[in-house]
């Protein structure tokens, strides 16, 4: 399921350097992610997983570096990065539904006001993306109501009704009790499976290795290592990784 892009990567970051205050969250990231590829970024907490995932769509701000999507440039603002945002999908740990409206009207609402789709295609398409991700029997309820897999999923067919070039999923099963995670993660490989661009940072190893074309290690705002899951997980090269590796897999 190797990514099929060709040309130029759909995601690239060059030289990316982010502080917060004295500490330095991103160290000179290069980083490239392919048409129809699936990569995972993992790493022990601190490590700069989420400040990456979140550059991408630019909830945080670079200091340095060049951030393309899709080959152009991250927009400062305006228009133009709202066009981006709808490009660019995003899953969180909060699942940051709009609490006051249903989740039909959840999923409906980017596509009506932003990408200014007639009402009732929104609806249609909306009603077969809760049926891909297996909540269309909750369209008419309130968040609230939902358990937190459900509510994390219909997170997800929100930003699919987007048609988004690329998802980025910022660690979308921690806020989660254990017996719901699997069938986010389960939506997630479909995904994958489809040919969704995603860039996943997640704690989940089973799903770095089912689902990932490659996995990202960082450590102190550092990419230390790229591996397929097969080299990772069997084979990794650093002694980081290692490390990290035999403290999460040892459970």
């Amino acid at each position: 399921m190797p990514g099929a892009g060709t040309g130029a990567p759909l995601v690239e970051l060059r030289g990316v350097n982010k502080h917060f205050g004295s500490l330095h969250a991103l160290r000179d990231i290069d980083l490239s992610v392919e048409a129809g590829e699936v990569v995972v970024i993992i790493g022990p907490s601190g490590s700069g997983k989420s400040t990456l995932c979140r550059t991408i769509n630019r909830l945080e701000t670079i200091d340095e570096g060049t951030i393309l999507v899709d080959g152009r440039p991250l927009p400062a603002e305006g228009r133009a990065l709202a066009r981006l945002r709808s490009d660019v999908g995003m899953v969180f740990q909060s699942f940051n539904l709009f609490a006051h409206r249903t989740v039909l009207d959840n999923v409906t609402l980017g596509p009506i006001k932003v990408r200014r789709v007639r009402p009732g295609e929104a609806r249609d398409e909306a009603m077969a993306l809760l049926e891909r991700v297996g909540v269309a029997d909750q369209a008419g309820k309130m968040p609230a109501q939902l358990s937190g897999g459900q509510q994390q999923r219909v997170a997800i067919a929100r930003a699919l009704a987007m048609h988004p070039k690329v998802m980025l999923f910022d660690e979308p099963t921690s806020a989660l009790d254990p017996e719901m995670i699997n069938e986010v993660l389960d939506v997630m490989v479909g995904l994958a499976r489809d040919g969704m661009t995603m860039l996943v940072v997640t704690h989940e190893m089973g799903f770095a290795r089912k689902a990932a074309d490659r996995v990202v290690f960082m450590s102190d705002g550092a990419v230390v290592e790229e591996a397929t899951p097969e080299e990772f997980f069997t084979a990794a090269r650093s002694d980081r990784a290692r490390d990290f590796l035999s403290k999460v897999l040892a459970h």
